[in-house]
């Protein structure tokens, strides 16, 4: 029997290691994934000889075009983007390239190549914004406020993956993806941010000191290693066409994220706010009510947040 042909793109990413990981240990798969980045390849550690590799660049078409004619894949997972909501206020425009644009690459790839690929597309929760106390929890039917150019772009590329699906019958799954964590992810986002600082401080490369921003905020956080296998479960038992929340259902501040993280710390450290780390707008609160995505896959995350807390700062005390 022919091994299913799956293409991950944005490979090196934070989720791509998770997810091919758990993909190659389930069975037959021929797995390529796309990089942009020479040096970022170290990603994928002893992964990178059980996988194909295909340097990309989304934004530009013939790039697209040709990795598509060269795979052929049956499943894509569309991991590639510019994921990182701060930057995309310092960058909309790239933000906008590369996740837009570069969509709009693949899907046309996909489109004039005849191909009828399952096609995973990774949106966001940071796609409904500011939602109302009585909006909560967020689902699928809950109204589109973003307040970042990230965000936007994520609500471009949700409603992308519809009118593909809608025009030319492409079998797309969009899931919306709440805040997920875990070993590999970079600082630039929170509770990787929190943990390597705590090792730096803890190995004395850093005064005991740990600046922070909106403390307030409330958000919904799945260990890595569970997102993945929702993936994974997404392209097998979701159906076409449809949005599905990822979530774990539990909202907590991020004085609560990090009053666990620093409980986990071997020295004492100060905490003090930094205006610089504030946002031009800010979501005060986010968290997802992931039911239909669980009565449809048998979903449901496994992994407890304060064990994926230490297994970040695990990861991070091993590397700095």
């Amino acid at each position: 029997m022919n091994k299913h042909r799956v293409l991950i793109t944005g490979i090196t990413g934070f989720v791509g290691p998770h997810l091919a990981d758990f993909l190659l240990s389930q069975g037959d798969v021929e797995l390529t994934g796309t990089y942009r980045k020479v040096e970022n390849l170290h990603t994928l550690g002893s992964l990178r000889d059980r996988v194909h590799l295909i340097q990309m660049d989304l934004t530009d078409k013939a790039s697209v075009q040709q990795t598509l004619e060269q795979t052929r894949p049956d499943v894509v997972f569309h991991l590639a983007a510019q994921s990182n909501v701060a930057r995309s206020w310092q960058e909309p425009a790239r933000t906008f390239d590369v996740n837009v644009l570069g969509t709009i690459h693949l899907f046309e790839a996909i489109r004039t190549l005849s191909l009828n690929p399952v096609i995973q597309i990774a949106c966001s929760s940071e796609q409904y914004g500011l939602v109302t106390q009585e909006e909560l929890p967020v689902t699928e039917e809950t109204a589109f406020h973003p307040l970042s150019p990230y965000a936007v772009s994520r609500v471009t590329i949700d409603l992308l993956g519809y009118q593909y699906f809608k025009s030319y019958g492409m079998r797309v799954i969009r899931t919306r993806a709440f805040n997920h964590t875990g070993p590999g992810q970079t600082d630039q986002f929170v509770c990787s941010r929190f943990a390597k600082k705590i090792a730096e401080i803890e190995k004395g490369l850093s005064d005991p000191i740990l600046t922070v921003g909106n403390l307030d905020a409330v958000r919904d956080f799945t260990d890595v290693r569970d997102m993945v296998r929702a993936y994974a479960l997404s392209v097998t038992t979701g159906k076409t066409g449809e949005a599905y929340v990822i979530s774990s259902d539990v909202g907590r501040t991020i004085s609560d994220v990090l009053e666990l993280l620093l409980g986990m710390s071997r020295v004492p450290i100060r905490v003090e706010t930094d205006p610089a780390l504030l946002r031009p707008s800010d979501v005060p609160a986010l968290f997802g009510e992931s039911k239909k995505f669980r009565e449809t896959t048998g979903w449901k995350p496994e992994i407890p947040f304060e064990e994926t807390l230490q297994d970040l700062l695990t990861y991070w005390r091993a590397r700095v």
